[in-house]
């Protein structure tokens, strides 16, 4: 089989290095693009192309990759809500994530947790102003608490099972039980009644979108913590901020946050954060925003990149033996 060709757009630094470096092994010519999949033009050539999770690939970009030739697009992420699938399903364009070890993502949702049952930012922020008295209040420890996971898929599973190390009672809810998963599967009003601590793992998707609103939010104790490693979407920021702030929640750890794209993985400093919800975040001591990096770990890169080539050799394949099938059909049929 010939080299194929793949477009990858929105590629970082080591992103290109490792794709120049495994490529070739998979029989693969990758064309590496700074820029995001509207530069459609850049495409032409692949039958394949990749994006980043921050790209926007709406119907009008969807269209014109169609145009240039495009016919598979692998997202360099486990979620798919920031393409337009319908779209791509009227172009007859097939659609694909790739999957990576859950294991950094699991382990920045442990250390979320317990940064905000111990207070850790508040505790490591007076140390460095030398500031060395203890907390007001004394912790609770982890084993004493009840944790909830809202979505039981191979990230929630990885979550439980660090949790289970901890001897805290764990609390599921996934639409289903999962057999191999130890935790007390429950409906979501009781996992939000009963946790101390509810952690989101759940996909973007039109029925998950908001899941935790008001109506959620106020079934949470008082003094109950959200942790959000999922998407920033999956809750109503309004109604978290407005919960917050009149102190019907203890606190929140956020990787993700609506309407993150306006403002991640840019320099901010010495400006007023332009987004009031944001904002009015930031000022809480109770809250930890950090900026959608859980995912960012060396393993998952590597994982990320082979997954992303394995798709598109996977694809071409079958399109290569489909159409041998036909040439096959018809030789038979001039027979």
């Amino acid at each position: 089989m010939s080299a194929l060709r793949l477009t990858v757009f929105g590629c970082e630094r080591d992103e290109a290095e490792l794709f120049s470096e495994v490529a070739p092994r998979f029989g693969v010519v990758p064309t590496l693009v700074e820029a995001d999949p509207s530069r459609a033009g850049r495409a032409a050539g692949s039958r394949c192309v990749s994006v980043g999770h921050r790209s926007d690939v709406s119907a009008r970009t969807l269209r014109a990759l169609h145009d240039a030739g495009v016919e598979h697009i692998s997202t360099r992420s486990i979620g798919l809500d920031h393409i337009d699938l319908r779209a791509a399903h009227a172009l007859g364009m097939t659609v694909e994530n790739v999957s990576y070890a859950p294991d950094g993502v699991a382990d920045y949702t442990l250390m979320l947790i317990l940064m905000s049952i111990r207070d850790a930012t508040r505790t490591t922020t007076a140390a460095r102003n030398l500031d060395f008295r203890l907390a007001a209040a004394r912790s609770r420890d982890l084993r004493d608490m009840t944790v909830g996971v809202l979505g039981v898929g191979s990230i929630g599973s990885a979550v439980i099972r660090r949790l289970s190390a901890f001897g805290c009672r764990v609390l599921a809810n996934n639409g289903g039980r999962i057999a191999h998963a130890a935790a007390e599967f429950t409906s979501l009003d009781e996992l939000l009644v009963e946790s101390d601590i509810v952690t989101l793992h759940l996909p973007l998707n039109d029925e998950t979108h908001h899941i935790i609103g008001r109506a959620q939010l106020e079934m949470m104790k008082h003094d109950a913590l959200l942790i959000n490693t999922g998407r920033g979407a999956l809750v109503d920021t309004s109604a978290l901020v407005a919960a917050l702030e009149r102190g019907h929640l203890g606190g929140a750890a956020l990787d993700v946050v609506e309407g993150e794209d306006a403002f991640f993985y840019a320099d901010h400093s010495g400006r007023p954060a332009e987004d009031e919800l944001l904002a009015r975040l930031l000022k809480l001591s109770n809250v930890i925003v950090t900026p959608h990096t859980a995912y960012f770990t060396q393993r998952a890169l590597r994982d990320t990149v082979e997954g992303t080539l394995v798709k598109c050799v996977r694809f071409e394949r079958s399109r290569t033996n489909d159409e041998e099938a036909e040439d096959r059909d018809l030789v038979r049929g001039l027979l």
